[in-house]
């Protein structure tokens, strides 16, 4: 429990060094797994810039219901996504009540910085230090950070209710399955150009 304030407080940045990714590896050398409703999922830490505790955003008019809409990050406006949405589950509490306060995480993902959508082309040109686009991805619950040879990844093949251009791996850890999101395929069409 002490680990998820420590991520919760901390830039990702900070807790972990960058690992470059080999050529034929599915992900980065490390995972940041976390929950979205009753979905297990993770995303290379390559990717993720920080974790915050769930902010109140400011609504888009006209946005798609996928976007909860603005956060400030330290002077940085940032595009804030729905999790449950943007994998298409249901919210997990449906109807929160007005006093229970905001519970969850925003993971603050940097596109751009990994691979392009559709592990391809694009003309992105990985490295060169050029920072990428940051957007917010919310969650219910940050689980754990895995270093690679603590969990065995498996071909995406074969997921129900999944969409699998959504899924660059399929993690098991302690017995228990999680999906490696292609956060640029997830999120890359939401944001503007």
């Amino acid at each position: 429990m002490a680990q998820i304030c420590l991520l919760s407080l901390t830039p990702c940045s900070i807790l972990a060094s960058s690992h470059p990714m080999t050529e034929g590896s599915l992900v980065s050398a490390r995972l940041l797994v976390f929950r979205v409703g009753t979905l297990a999922c993770a995303a290379d830490v390559d990717q993720v810039r920080e974790i915050l505790p769930r902010l109140p955003t400011t609504r888009i008019p006209g946005a798609p219901p996928v976007v909860a809409g603005l956060v400030n990050v330290r002077g940085t406006l940032v595009t804030v996504v729905e999790g449950w949405r943007a994998l298409g589950l249901p919210p997990l509490s449906p109807t929160p009540s007005p006093d229970a306060g905001v519970i969850g995480s925003t993971i603050i993902l940097e596109l751009g910085k990994g691979e392009e959508p559709g592990n391809g082309g694009g003309g992105g040109g990985g490295g060169g230090g050029e920072a990428g686009k940051l957007i917010g991805f919310t969650v219910d619950e940050v689980v754990d950070m895995l270093a690679s040879g603590e969990t065995t990844l498996e071909d995406r093949k074969g997921l129900p209710g999944v969409d699998p251009t959504l899924v660059r791996a399929v993690g098991r850890r302690n017995g228990e399955l999680f999906i490696v999101l292609d956060v640029a395929a997830l999120l890359g069409p939401i944001l503007p150009s």
